[in-house]
């Protein structure tokens, strides 16, 4: 008997329609567009103004299932990948789940960073293969915006505010979906990117408020030196695993946190920046939303073709890291 195998399906993106340029930051902090571009490829992101994470995968999901042509009440599972939940608890699947009506789901949280969509996916084909679930759907969404320290100029030019999703199920061929993954953490690089305040360690008080230990802490130096290594590294390995060289990819679909990350990236894996898609001008660093929104913006613009093989990476906090090789079942929607 063949394997049952999961496979994509469907896509869905949301981005808030504020948008927030390089020549806005400039008024907040001293900064510049040559440098924010020069040293991380971004020129602008989105900004929730109004709402929370939930709101942001549910206008993805809905918008999967317009594409899709399927009701709320069909989905089985729903695994959403993010840091920013709307609260600790109830879970942010919970919450999206009442706000889109999927009666029929149960669903939970997974917080891996900016690998939180990839770890998310990997869980989400296991249900699949299985036999557990034949629609679970995988979505990244963070209002990054609600942990970004605006008086920091090293942080507040990188990230955006985003939500994206994908619909997994079985594939109605065996040679197509989710092939192989490779995940990996490290949590000795906790020091160097992590947010000290709002858990059990340190609940929030005055004086946590006070020290900002409720915004994003980055190491930069330390951080961009492992995660060129990690992600490129991971990237390779998939594609030894698999006998594959850059010839037989069409996509490198990179987490968006620094171009420079990316580049690095691409040319491990012998591939030209022609076939990675990169998107981190318009939306900065969206953490587990990056790579399904890349991945809806590539379909719905007919990029994304039948049988192409491609490859997802990531690299965050934790550390955590890992990479999925599928090959793409979903048909271009301009058939």
């Amino acid at each position: 008997m063949s394997k049952r195998r999961a496979t994509i399906t469907a896509v869905g993106h949301y981005v808030p329609e504020r948008v927030l340029t390089n020549a806005d930051l400039e008024k907040m902090v001293d900064t510049s567009d040559e440098w924010i571009v020069t040293r991380t490829g971004i020129r602008e992101r989105r900004i929730l103004q109004q709402g929370a994470s939930s709101d942001l995968a549910a206008g993805a999901i809905e918008n999967l299932l317009v594409r899709r042509k399927m009701e709320a009440t069909e989905i089985e599972m729903i695994i959403v990948a993010t840091v920013t939940p709307d609260m600790l608890f109830p879970p942010t699947a919970c919450v999206v789940q009442d706000k889109i009506g999927a009666s029929n789901a149960w669903g939970f949280d997974i917080s891996a960073a900016c690998s939180g969509f990839l770890y998310a996916l990997a869980a989400g084909a296991q249900f699949v293969e299985s036999g557990a679930a034949s629609k679970v759907v995988v979505v990244g969404a963070d209002k990054m915006s609600s942990i970004t320290d605006y008086s920091d100029r090293n942080l507040c030019i990188l990230f955006g505010d985003a939500g994206a999703a994908v619909l997994l199920e079985p594939s109605d061929d065996p040679q197509y979906g989710l092939l192989d993954y490779r995940m990996y953490c490290d949590g000795s690089g906790g020091a160097f990117l992590y947010m000290k305040g709002g858990g059990s360690l340190n609940p929030a008080t005055h004086e946590t408020v006070d020290r900002r230990m409720h915004y994003i802490y980055q190491d930069g130096k330390a951080v961009f030196k492992v995660a060129v290594k990690g992600m490129a590294d991971v990237s390779a390995e998939i594609m030894q695993r698999n006998n594959l060289t850059g010839d037989d990819v069409a996509w490198l679909v990179p987490h968006q946190a620094n171009l420079r990350i990316i580049d690095a990236t691409a040319e491990r894996m012998g591939l030209d920046r022609s076939k990675v898609m990169i998107n981190i001008d318009k939306y900065g660093n969206t953490t587990a939303a990056t790579i399904p929104l890349c991945l809806s913006e590539w379909w719905e613009t007919g990029k994304l073709k039948r049988g192409q093989n491609i490859v997802l990476a990531s690299f965050g906090a934790g550390y955590t890291w890992g990479a999925v090789l599928m090959k793409w079942s979903l048909e271009n929607p301009a058939k």
